[in-house]
């Protein structure tokens, strides 16, 4: 297989990467533009030292200031009890480390393998299930993949790779277009599968030039989104996801059910009816995993049922997700209901 090759940075930076990087990262900032009460300091900055906070503007401006319990904030605000590790708890709750099979490979499940593409989000989620990944033993250069792409290479039955991180489309163009370019080389892959945030919380990431790439790919596109509230899916947001799904590349989302944010009828129906709306499918109602610093999201898995019962009275059955947790060894997904 051809080695791939680094490739020089860009001379200026792109819209969707100066958007980065004027992402509010001071917990002190966020609770003075969204005119939260300046108490609610000590406990985001000791947060913020566990697990950092970062939130673009684009997110921020769907934000309602002066609403503690405002559904987008609780997904990204910093809190001292993240500190607690309750049992049933691990840094490792998706196994993730008995799954590696080279650097930043993962293969949990038949036909599929799963590459950590980067460490780098756009924005990051308190319940974040990969917060304690060790991202830099995973490979970052280039030239660093050579051993995934050669196990990919070797393994015949893998139909499907699945792009992950971090977030794939934090890499630059590039970099995203190399790594692909070398996928499709791969004669027995067939699909790629980008799981990705960035259109919901940057969506200037969205490019006419790498909806293109996607497009004349031969290998088939699946972008799989991660939105948990209907009000994420509204501005530029919405443009964006309509570009993705007019443009033919099949769109699904994944949600975590978190409580606080979506835990209710209300919440969900909404959400789900405005996936449709803008035509994607509900793919997974994830049961949250029991990563150390996440406790304070978790939903009783019997009210997730009790929620699926209601979604299936309220919805048709296209717009209805599969409530499912992950456990690590098993060969899929679990159904909860």
């Amino acid at each position: 297989m051809t080695m791939l090759s680094p490739l020089s940075a860009p001379i200026h930076r792109a819209a969707w990467q100066q958007a980065l990087a004027n992402a509010v990262r001071d917990p002190a900032v966020l609770l003075e533009r969204l005119s939260l009460p300046r108490e609610w300091l000590p406990s985001a900055q000791r947060g913020a030292k566990l697990f950092p906070l970062l939130v673009p503007e684009s997110y921020l401006a769907r934000m309602t200031p002066e609403d503690a319990h405002d559904p987008l904030l609780r997904q990204v605000l910093p809190l001292d009890v993240e500190a607690e590790s309750p049992p049933g708890y691990s840094v490792d709750a998706v196994g993730d480390d008995a799954a590696q099979i080279a650097p930043g490979l993962l293969k949990k499940y038949n036909g599929r393998a799963l590459l950590i593409t980067t460490g780098v989000c756009a924005v990051h989620c308190r319940y974040c299930f990969r917060r304690h990944y060790p991202y830099a033993e995973s490979p970052r250069q280039l030239d660093d993949w050579q051993p995934a792409l050669d196990a990919l290479a070797a393994d015949d039955s893998i139909h499907e790779v699945l792009l992950s991180g971090g977030d794939p489309l934090a890499l630059t163009d590039a970099r995203l277009f190399a790594l692909i370019e070398q996928l499709e080389t791969i004669p027995h892959l067939r699909r790629l599968r980008i799981h990705t945030r960035l259109p919901i919380v940057l969506p200037e990431r969205i490019t006419p030039s790498f909806i293109e790439r996607l497009s004349e790919s031969r290998l088939t596109p699946w972008m799989v989104i991660h939105a948990n509230h209907a009000r994420e899916l509204t501005g530029d947001c919405a443009d964006v996801v309509r570009l993705l799904v007019r443009s033919g590349i099949t769109t699904l989302n994944q949600t975590v059910l978190l409580r606080g944010v979506n835990d209710s009828v209300t919440a969900l129906v909404e959400l789900c009816e405005r996936l449709i709306d803008l035509g994607v499918m509900p793919y997974y109602l994830h049961q949250l995993d029991r990563v150390n610093g996440t406790a304070h999201f978790e939903v009783p898995e019997e009210t997730g049922r009790t929620l699926m019962t209601e979604l299936r009275k309220r919805l048709p059955g296209y717009a209805v997700p599969q409530y499912v947790r992950e456990i690590p060894g098993e060969a899929h997904k679990t159904p909860l209901v």
